[in-house]
This record gives structure tokens, C-alpha cells and sequence, in this order.
């Protein structure tokens, strides 16, 4: 029997979020595995503390409650935190975004840095970092809206106000399936103080805005953004399919994102197609635009905002007039970032947090000073199939 305990997280005060657990009792640096002669991941079930019944505590946890938290896990290694994730997807190896980063014009390029001896886990954060796991004498940048935003918050205000830098999916969505889960753990944070995360280019009684921790991870249910739509809108999302560009993020560099960081402005600044990497056609994404889970077959309106670039409709009409896509999308998805939806981690150097990449939406936030160094490591694994839609039945109105 598992003695890992979980406790789901209690909202803050006027906050409607109903995801997200606690679990305590288990040390993750312990899972230990063996690779057999068919390439299939197997528990070696007696040694270390992280055994088949913890691991399936932590999977039900994850599909049941979407973002999981564990505190004090300092200790665990970059090995561990890729087995953990792999575990999810034992025929999954590969980085959730391939060799992306070697792409220069890629906006995913500035933010990452690889570690040299677990290249599926990534390292990010702020500030200047001496050495780390192989690393040395290495600065990270933490993504600022100034630089991906259309407007920006004016400089007087850029410590005490933010904004969410880019809700998205954790995916490549060329050619790799997004990965099912995303591991993240904080090394070094910074001193907390808090910050007002703006949906609008500045204060206002009448804008919506939220009180964050600083340099949290900001997280919505993509299950809730479903759920709440009308039904005529669920019925549109169960029966839509999304097209995704290719080379998505070098596509996108020129454009620029919204206030809310949901999704980009069309003003016809996306890179030409002839300008991208060679494009294979086999490998670019048309995905559900709800995606099922695979435990209790909820939908979640699993969209990548930013990446969008054609919606197929269940009569066969194709949309590809790319401002009228992210019109629909925002319309969408909009609903499901209110600020009561937000669930703003508090981080604290310790926590290891995963997220079902599948059904939740996350978002950078927060704007540092020069001295705030922040360091986490983040690992993710492209998945070994694509996720699953509504199935024939999505058709039926609800």
C-alpha cells in the first residue's frame, strides 16, 4: 500500500478554481526503473520509496486533479525528474520539442537552457547562474510580456504590475505529440513579494486583474473552460478541429500577443510559409479541439492559442482567414482565464509540480529585477500518440 497522502488545494478567498492537489509521504528521487530487451519501462517493484502503488496514487491524482504539488523534494535529481515523467508515457524519450531550440529565430530559443547529462530536462529561470548541473557561467531570462506583447505596461509600473506572458500548451505541435505531462521544480526563488496581473494595458476599477505571487505559474482548467461554455459553443468545440502551423514558433516570432496573453494580434506579421524550415505536410497537427481524458473521459478545450492557424468545421468548411480563427478561439477560451478560474502557485524552492499538460493551460507571469535570480528545471517528454478526441458521438447536442 501507498502511504503518499493527497489533499486537494483550498481556494483563496474569491477564488472559484476546483483543480490541484497536495501529495505528502513520498520521495520521488527514489523511483527506480530497468529498461528491458523490448524497450518497455518496468518498475523494479522492491527497491527505492517510490513504488507501483505510489506511482498510481500520483497518476490518479494527476488525470483526477490536473496539478499536482509536492513540497521539500530539493533533492531530486534531473535523472529522477525525467523517469517520474517518463513514467506517464514509458514509450516517450524524446523532448516534448525536439530539437526546436536549435532554431535561432524560435521564440522558445532565449528562454531554455539544455542540461548537458539529462537532455530531456530543461533549465529556466533569471538572473546569472555560475554553475548548475554542467552549466557554468550561464544567464537566464525570464520572458517578459514587453518582449511578446503588442503593448506593454508602462516602465513606472513594470515591478509592481504584470501581465501573463503566453497561456499555452507545453507542445510542439509539428510533427511530436504534445506531451501528457510537464514536470517543474523550483531550485532557487526569489524573495516574495506580490504583483497585480493586468488582462489590460493598464490599471483600471473596471479591468479585470489579479493579485500574484512573484514569478508564479499561472494555471486554468481546461475542463472548466469546456464546461462553462453554452451549449451550442460545446457543441462547436466537440465537433472542431484545430490546424496548427508548421514550425509554429518560428512561424509566429514576428507577431505579437494580446493584452491577456491569450493568443496574437493579426496584423499579417506571421513568417512567410516559404521562409520556415523544409515543411513536411505528413507532420503538421490537426487536432480536436477538445481533448479527452483518459481516465474519466472529461473534454477539455485544449487549444494552443498563439499557434492556431486554420479551424475545420464538422461540415467540412475550412477557416482559414487567420484573424477570424483567433477571433473564434479567444471568444472561446476567453472565459475560462477569469481571474476567479486562476490558480497563481506560490512557489517556493522545493516544489516539484506537475501539470497534466492535456488538460490544463498555463502562463509565464511576473517581471523580475535585475538581482532576483530564479532557477527552476523543467521536463517534459513529446508523447508517444496523439491526444484523443470527443469520438463519434460529439455531434449530439448536449
Amino acid at each position: 500500500m501507498s502511504a503518499a497522502v493527497v489533499t486537494p488545494l483550498s481556494a483563496p478567498e474569491g477564488s472559484q478554481i476546483n483543480f490541484g492537489a497536495a501529495i505528502s509521504g513520498v520521495d520521488v528521487e527514489n523511483l527506480t526503473v530497468t529498461l528491458n530487451a523490448a524497450n518497455y519501462w518496468e518498475t523494479t517493484r522492491e527497491i527505492g520509496n517510490l513504488l507501483d502503488a505510489d506511482f498510481d496514487v500520483i497518476r490518479d491524482t494527476l488525470f483526477a486533479h490536473q496539478v499536482v504539488v509536492f513540497k521539500n523534494q530539493h533533492h531530486v535529481s534531473p535523472k529522477a525528474q525525467f523517469e517520474l515523467t517518463n513514467r506517464f508515457d514509458p514509450a516517450a524519450t524524446s523532448y516534448g520539442h525536439g530539437k526546436t531550440l536549435d532554431a535561432k529565430r524560435s521564440i522558445l530559443h532565449p528562454d531554455l537552457k539544455t542540461i548537458p547529462h539529462q537532455p530531456q530536462v530543461q533549465v529556466i529561470g533569471n538572473g546569472f547562474i555560475p554553475s548548475y548541473e554542467g552549466l557554468t557561467n550561464f544567464t537566464l531570462r525570464h520572458p517578459h510580456h514587453k518582449t511578446f506583447h503588442k503593448t506593454s505596461i508602462p516602465a513606472d509600473l513594470d515591478l509592481s504590475h504584470t501581465r501573463f506572458y503566453r497561456w499555452h500548451i507545453d507542445a510542439a505541435l509539428y510533427d511530436l505529440a504534445p506531451p501528457v505531462v510537464t514536470t517543474l521544480l523550483a531550485v532557487r526563488v526569489p524573495a516574495g513579494r506580490t504583483q497585480t496581473c493586468l488582462y489590460s494595458d493598464l490599471p483600471s476599477p473596471d479591468a479585470p486583474s489579479l493579485t500574484v505571487p512573484l514569478g508564479t505559474t499561472a494555471f486554468i482548467s481546461s475542463y472548466t473552460a469546456y464546461d462553462i461554455l453554452s451549449p451550442a459553443d460545446q457543441l462547436f468545440a466537440r465537433t472542431t478541429r484545430v490546424e496548427y502551423a508548421p514550425h509554429p514558433y518560428i512561424w509566429m516570432s514576428p507577431s505579437r500577443s494580446r493584452p491577456d496573453g491569450l493568443g496574437l494580434i493579426s496584423e499579417g506579421n506571421e513568417l512567410p510559409l516559404d521562409s520556415l524550415p523544409e515543411i513536411d505536410e505528413s507532420k503538421i497537427q490537426i487536432l480536436p479541439m477538445c481533448w479527452k481524458n483518459p481516465v474519466d473521459g472529461r473534454l477539455a478545450l485544449q487549444i494552443h492559442p498563439s499557434a492556431v492557424r486554420k479551424l475545420h468545421l464538422a461540415d467540412g468548411t475550412v477557416i482559414d482567414d487567420l484573424k477570424e480563427v483567433r477571433d473564434i478561439v479567444h471568444r472561446l477560451q476567453r472565459p475560462g482565464i477569469a481571474p476567479e478560474l486562476v490558480y497563481a502557485h506560490d512557489w517556493e524552492e522545493g516544489d516539484l509540480v506537475l501539470f497534466h499538460n492535456r488538460g490544463v493551460l498555463h502562463s509565464v507571469v511576473g517581471a523580475f529585477a535585475e538581482d532576483e535570480v530564479r532557477l527552476f528545471r523543467q521536463c517534459n517528454v513529446a508523447a508517444s500518440s496523439l491526444p484523443e478526441g470527443p469520438g463519434p458521438e460529439a455531434a449530439v447536442a448536449a
